[in-house]
């Protein structure tokens, strides 16, 4: 098996990293940065971002596993501790008593940003969003090409379901299950009076639908797409819907995303 190690980079991540290299080359496991079987993640859910994106080429080939080096993670299934266990069962060397490994793959949104200058296109792990910099952002929501809504606020943010434990909840979105093949769609402080008005709720959009959200007036705009910022002055439009292709994390033990849930917002 090939696999590829990326840290946070704070001494704790660096040192388990070199860890994970020396007990790999005890098990047989091969290192290779450019094509992967498996990539681990060591810090936190912001380094499986990066791992993510590093990779971003070959999500349909790879597969992630995250080790989470302070609070628990939703993209994190073992502790610093327990890399050797890790190691060994990504090995193939573990006991009968540990269950079979399995691979989960959970659904993304792709993006098509349209501008001025041109069109360019990203996938997103977490969310997408949209701020404005210098001002309120006014935005046409539509929804499957028939106009829902005109938009005036701080900005939209469009989440995967995996991403509908960060700062979709945040925003006082739903936690969706990341089975399920959807996108949320919600406000970031909408302005809602006799003259502006709009849904004032999260939507949920199944696989075959799509939104385009369009700028309507002269601004300058921060888009972010998970852990990447793009400052755009020239925005025409962007398309947001499910990706055709998902995101894949190999499981060596489960850990159910309800449980995930409760361990990070209920102790």
């Amino acid at each position: 098996m090939r696999y590829y190690v990326l840290d946070r980079g704070d001494q704790l991540s660096v040192d388990l990293s070199e860890s994970f290299h020396k007990l790999a080359a005890q098990q047989g496991l091969q290192f290779d940065a450019k094509s992967p079987d498996i990539v681990v993640s060591i810090g936190g859910d912001g380094t499986m971002l990066h791992a993510f994106h590093t990779f971003i080429d070959q999500i349909p080939s790879i597969a992630f596993v995250g080790v989470h080096t302070g609070h628990l993670g939703f993209y994190a299934d073992w502790k610093a501790d327990e890399i050797p266990e890790l190691v060994s069962m990504m090995g193939g060397h573990a006991g009968s008593g540990f269950p079979k490994p399995r691979m989960v793959r959970y659904p993304l949104i792709e993006l098509e940003i349209q501008k001025k200058s041109g069109t360019s296109s990203y996938i997103c792990l977490n969310e997408f969003t949209l701020k404005g910099v210098d001002g309120t952002v006014v935005a046409q929501v539509d929804i499957n090409d028939q106009m829902f809504e005109m938009f005036r606020g701080d900005g939209i943010c469009v989440s995967t379901p995996c991403g509908s434990t960060a700062y979709n909840k945040s925003l006082g979105g739903a936690m969706i299950h990341p089975s399920i093949e959807a996108l949320q769609i919600t406000e970031i402080a909408s302005i809602n009076n006799r003259v502006f008005r709009t849904m004032g709720s999260p939507l949920v959009l199944p696989k075959h639908h799509h939104c385009d959200i369009y700028s309507k007036k002269e601004q300058n705009l921060l888009l972010t797409v998970d852990h990447i910022n793009l400052p755009m002055d020239d925005l025409i439009s962007v398309r947001c819907r499910v990706a055709d292709q998902k995101v894949s994390f190999m499981r060596y033990r489960p850990f159910p995303f309800w449980d995930r849930v409760r361990n990070a917002f209920l102790g």
